[in-house]
C-alpha cells in the first residue's frame, strides 16, 4: 500500500521546494542586475568617446585647408590645366605627334598622382579624404585614358581623335571622379565657413529652381558650393574655378543682363554662361574687391591671387 505523505512532511516539502525557486529566482535576477550594471559600465566610456569623437568630427581648419591645396588640389589642377590644353590643341591640329603628347599627360597623371597621394588628410576631415581619394581615382583613369589614346592615334585627325579620347570610358569616369573631388573640396570650405561663422550654414543643397533673387542672398562660400555642385551635374571639365563661375553669375546678375533676357532661376545662367563659354579662369579675382570685399573666405591662393 502506498504511503501518504505526513501533514509536517508535506508543510517541509512545500517549504523546501518555494526555497529552491527562491533561491533560483534571485540568482537569476543578480545575473541580470550584474550584467546590466557592468553593460552600463563599459557603455559609458564609450559613450564619453562617441560623444568627444562626434565633437571633432567635421573638423576642418583653415590649415587643412591650405595643406589640401598645395598637396592634393593643386597638383591635381595643374594636370588638368595641361590635359585641357593639349585637347585645345589636338582639336586645332597643332600638335604634329599627338601620340607623344597624350603619352606626356599620361606620365604628368602618373606625377600628380604620386605627389598627391604622399599627402596626409586629417581623420577628422571626412570631406577632405572623400575629394582626395576621388580626385587620385580621377588621375587614374585620365592616365589610362591617355595612354589607351596614345596606342590607338595612327593618323586620324586632331578633331576625331579628340571625340574618340572624350568618349571613352576612362575619361567619361576621370571627368565624374575630377568634379566630385572638387566638389567635397568646397563642401568642406563651406564647413570651415560654419565653424567661422554661424550664421552660415555648414551644409546647403541648392533646388533645382534656385532662383536668381534668393542667389544674391547667399554667402559667397555657398554660392561657390553651389557653382561646384553644378559643374559637377553637368560633367562640365574647365580651366575656370567654381568661384569663376560664382562671379560670373553675380556679374550677369548686377549688370541687369538676367533681367533684361527675362531669366529667373541660376541654372538658366550657367546653362548660358557654359554654353558660350562665358567663364574665364581669373573672373573671380577681376570682381573680388568689388563685389566680395566683405566676404568670408579662407586663406587660398586661388582666392588672393595678389598674395602669392
Amino acid at each position: 500500500m502506498e504511503k501518504r505523505l505526513t501533514r509536517t512532511e508535506m508543510l517541509y516539502s512545500l517549504g523546501f521546494l518555494f526555497m529552491l525557486v527562491f533561491a533560483v529566482g534571485a540568482f537569476f535576477y543578480g545575473v541580470k542586475i550584474g550584467s546590466e550594471k557592468t553593460e552600463a559600465r563599459l557603455a559609458e566610456p564609450a559613450k564619453q568617446l562617441g560623444g568627444s569623437t562626434k565633437g571633432n568630427a567635421d573638423a576642418y581648419q583653415q590649415q587643412d585647408l591650405v595643406s589640401f591645396y598645395h598637396t592634393v588640389y593643386s597638383p591635381y589642377r595643374e594636370f588638368q590645366n595641361e590635359w585641357i590644353a593639349t585637347f585645345r590643341k589636338l582639336s586645332a591640329g597643332q600638335l604634329t605627334n599627338a601620340a607623344s603628347a597624350l603619352n606626356e599627360l599620361s606620365d604628368a597623371a602618373e606625377q600628380a598622382y604620386k605627389e598627391a597621394e604622399r599627402a596626409s588628410v586629417p581623420a577628422n576631415s571626412p570631406l577632405l579624404a572623400s575629394a582626395q581619394l576621388q580626385l587620385l581615382k580621377s588621375l587614374r583613369m585620365f592616365d589610362e585614358a591617355a595612354s589607351r589614346g596614345a596606342g590607338s592615334v595612327k593618323d586620324a585627325p586632331g578633331a576625331e581623335l579628340v571625340k574618340a579620347l572624350t568618349t571613352d570610358a576612362y575619361y567619361v569616369d576621370g571627368v565624374k571622379y575630377a568634379l566630385s573631388g572638387q566638389q567635397d573640396y568646397y563642401a568642406a570650405m563651406l564647413k570651415w565657413s560654419a565653424s567661422v561663422n554661424p550664421d552660415i550654414p555648414g551644409e546647403y543643397e541648392a533646388p533645382g529652381g534656385l532662383s536668381l533673387a534668393d542667389w544674391k542672398k547667399l554667402p559667397l562660400t555657398v554660392k561657390n558650393k553651389v557653382a561646384a555642385d553644378r559643374l559637377n551635374a553637368r560633367r562640365s571639365l574647365a580651366a575656370f574655378y567654381p568661384q569663376d563661375l560664382a562671379s560670373r553669375v553675380d556679374e550677369f546678375v548686377h549688370s541687369g543682363q538676367a533681367s533684361a533676357m527675362k531669366m529667373r532661376t541660376v541654372d538658366a545662367v550657367i546653362d548660358l554662361l557654359l554654353k558660350t563659354e562665358a567663364v574665364r579662369a581669373g573672373d573671380f579675382g577681376s570682381s573680388k574687391d568689388e563685389l566680395y570685399s566683405k566676404e568670408l573666405l579662407p586663406q587660398l591662393p586661388f582666392f588672393f591671387p595678389e598674395q602669392e
